[in-house]
């Protein structure tokens, strides 16, 4: 079976994984593509795991089991009418009812008492003719414009089916229950990504703590973890993991040096977390102060949740292994096989692994993968999102295309990359584009010497996002590349700062301080070396991308075009900055398309690039 455009729509990709309290079932979505009717069909599925029978709920995501069991919170998306429902499921009778409407539910958790819940709503302006804002960002990837959003928390009793309470604040970004008390978490405007205050709500609001950089995300009625650092310097700091027990703070992760992505708390207070670590994404307990590793190496454990007695239900993906579901109750055992049998057909590529040197002897992982043909083959170097990304072993469904349709492909870790320690995620502060790129051009060459059947003639090279900005970058400063297909990226981080949503921060500590007068902002841009660009490149940007808006890819697009370069541009109408993932069936499937015909023609086949005859217009 060959990999073409429409494979990624036969893989079924698990995700929301969600575990009783006394660990006998697990809850879980199943997402596929519907290519033909351009929309993604939802299934949550409900596994019981002492007689292994399965039940299913159709159209419905966000899982969520209910304290004794009994029940399940769920959603059904309306994306046209952008809209949720949330219903309740009893899980002896499997029958629902819908227990409200609301536009922009952004999370639910149960009381302990089973029966009250949380629902934290953002509300919005909603103008028929006009967004109106007095904050920045004006605009957020994924959400749309702001519009004066504010946002509630209703507290609701799903028996009487009526809101008892209601929360009003702005810029709520986390809401949970700790016993009966509500913690929620409200960024700061001076920096909204790094700056928190917290507070408790019981009959009335009370700030416990001001002005930090960790926010809640999980309690035990005991407990309460934080995820985060009490105050960052920059935002490219790692997060890590403490426990708040009403009087104190206790450090669980911050000693072994290595960035979690998220936590959860047992009834006995042990922490389990998912942690960024050398290319995998593990899965570890911390218990009295000491580190356990449950699920680790060559894999990335990407969602998890846990029973009060510690079992665990997780979702796990590999280089060569799509999502599957994954049990731990002392020993970790395989539940689902969704995509065994396509995946024999596929064959999908293993990454492999070596270790290669920088221009200053900095030891690095790379990674590659071998096309099926041993032959004198083009390579495509591939470069992470970030600048603090991590390749490593996930899936990489556009390397897999590339890898089995006769190319190499390498992924390398260049400093300012997670999964490493908190002193090389910073190596890229105010000097992006400069020593990581010389690492990822030292990965390029360890590789052409370790491997003879790459035609040095036939480099391309592409990435998203921080990927698309060095992809820019890189064949403005090297005659090395062929071609280049530039996904999301920037090209001039003056208009970045002030025009993302999160420029006036992020931009602000990756290049500089002071965007009208410092001079990294014209230095590090790839838009003022557009004269010694010799690559073909292609730029992909989705008109919703507000992360990376629009302007970084069609600002250097006019000017190549002007100086007689050999560029592309393909806008994708709709697709917010995580387009490549999140975009409608069709919209995948005709990246795909572009992506690999982009690269045949200008590393393979050498002939002009006509987008008509790609998308089967001519």
């Amino acid at each position: 079976m060959k990999w073409n455009e429409k494979t990624f729509a036969k893989l079924t990709a698990l995700n929301d994984v969600s575990i009783t309290s006394d660990g006998n079932m697990v809850a879980y979505v199943l997402k596929k593509a519907n290519i033909k009717d351009n929309r993604y069909e939802n299934t949550i599925v409900i596994e019981d795991l002492k007689n292994g029978k399965r039940r299913y709920v159709e159209d419905g995501v966000m899982p969520k089991f209910s304290p004794d069991g009994k029940k399940m919170l769920y959603l059904r998306v309306d994306e046209e009418k952008k809209k949720s429902d949330l219903y309740l499921l009893e899980l002896e009778t499997m029958t629902s009812k819908k227990l409200l409407e609301a536009k922009n539910i952004k999370g639910v958790d149960w009381n302990r008492d089973s029966r009250k819940i949380l629902i934290l709503i953002s509300k919005k302006l909603e103008d028929e003719d006009l967004y109106y804002d007095s904050s920045v960002p004006v605009w957020f990837n994924g959400e749309g414009f702001r519009d004066n959003e504010e946002f509630v928390i209703q507290i609701y009793d799903t028996e009487g089916e009526v809101v008892l309470e209601e929360i009003e604040d702005m810029y709520v970004n986390r809401a949970l229950w700790h016993g009966d008390s509500i913690i929620y978490s409200v960024a700061k405007r001076e920096n909204p990504f790094k700056i928190y205050d917290i507070y408790s709500y019981k009959n009335r609001k009370k700030k416990i703590f001001s002005e930090v950089s960790f926010y809640p995300i999980h309690s035990n009625g005991k407990s309460l973890l934080l995820l985060g650092k009490k105050k960052k310097k920059y935002l490219s700091e790692h997060d890590y993991l403490w426990i708040y027990d009403g009087k104190n703070i206790h450090a669980v992760s911050e000693k072994y040096g290595l960035e979690n992505y998220s936590g959860k708390l047992d009834s006995e207070g042990n922490v389990y977390a998912i942690t960024a670590d050398s290319g995998s994404v593990v899965l570890e307990k911390y218990e009295k102060g000491e580190r356990k590793r449950i699920m680790g190496e060559r894999c990335y454990v990407y969602s998890f949740d846990i029973a009060k007695n510690g079992k665990i239900a997780f979702l796990k993906m590999s280089d060569i292994e799509y999502g599957e579901l994954y049990f731990y109750d002392g020993k970790v055992r395989r539940i689902t096989s969704y995509n065994s049998e396509i995946l024999k057909k596929l064959r999908p590529k293993e990454h492999i692994h070596f270790k290669y040197h920088s221009f200053d002897g900095k030891e690095l992982d790379g990674w590659y993968i071998k096309p099926r043909r041993r032959k004198k083959s083009p390579l495509v170097v591939f470069v992470h999102g970030g600048p603090k990304g991590m390749y490593g072993y996930y899936f990489h469904l556009n390397a897999q295309l590339l890898a089995n349709n006769g190319y190499y492909v390498l992924f390398t870790n260049p400093r300012g990359s997670s999964g490493y320690d908190e002193k090389f995620a910073l190596e890229v502060i105010e000097r992006t584009g400069l020593e990581d790129f010389k690492d990822i051009m030292h990965g390029l060459e360890a590789l052409l010497k370790m491997e003879t059947n790459i035609d040095e003639k036939r480099i391309g090279i592409t990435g998203i996002s921080y990927g698309g900005y060095m992809t820019n970058w890189a064949v403005t400063q090297s005659d090395k590349f062929k071609a280049a297909i530039s996904e999301q990226g920037i090209s001039y981080w003056l208009t970045s700062y002030a025009f993302s949503d999160i420029g006036l921060w992020f931009d602000r500590e990756i290049i500089g301080d002071n965007p009208l007068k410092n001079d990294n902002y014209r230095k590090l841009s790839p838009l003022f070396y557009a004269d010694k660009v010799k690559a073909s490149i292609l730029f992909i940007h989705s008109l919703e991308d507000y992360r990376c808006p629009l302007d970084q890819s069609l600002m250097f697009y006019h000017i190549l075009k002007d100086l007689g370069k050999d560029a592309y541009i393909a806008i994708f109408k709709q697709g917010e900055h995580g387009h490549s993932i999140r975009g409608k069936p069709r919209h995948r499937m005709k990246r795909y398309k572009i992506f690999l015909e982009f690269f045949n023609s200008k590393l393979k086949e050498k002939k002009e690039f006509k987008i008509e005859e790609v998308l089967g217009k001519k």
